[in-house]
């Protein structure tokens, strides 16, 4: 296991010990929506669906065709805030 991958594994722990985790997932939730990302990522998903049909498309298709598009259309303010947030968390664990 690489350095960064034990680092990130660490992070994400303490930020589920202390509850930060479900924290910043209601805040990156209300933030994609309030952006219109959520509805951008519903019409990526009806585009899919239409050209794959219905009858042909299964949920593993639709994820792997939305999936890349899906995180090139998060807003980079909104990347930025979770970062920050993200930072300060560990800045007042570290204190």
């Amino acid at each position: 296991m690489s350095k960064e991958t034990q680092m990130r594994a660490a992070i994400n722990q303490k930020l589920i010990e202390m509850g930060e985790r479900e924290r910043l997932k209601e805040l990156l939730r209300a933030k994609l929506i309030e952006c219109g990302w959520r509805d951008q990522l519903k019409a990526l998903c009806k585009e899919v669906i239409k050209e794959k049909g219905l009858e042909n498309v299964t949920v593993e298709d639709l994820v792997a065709g939305v999936t890349p598009k899906g995180r090139a259309l998060v807003p980079d303010s909104v990347k930025k805030e979770l970062l920050q947030r993200i930072r300060a968390f560990l800045a007042q664990q570290s204190t």
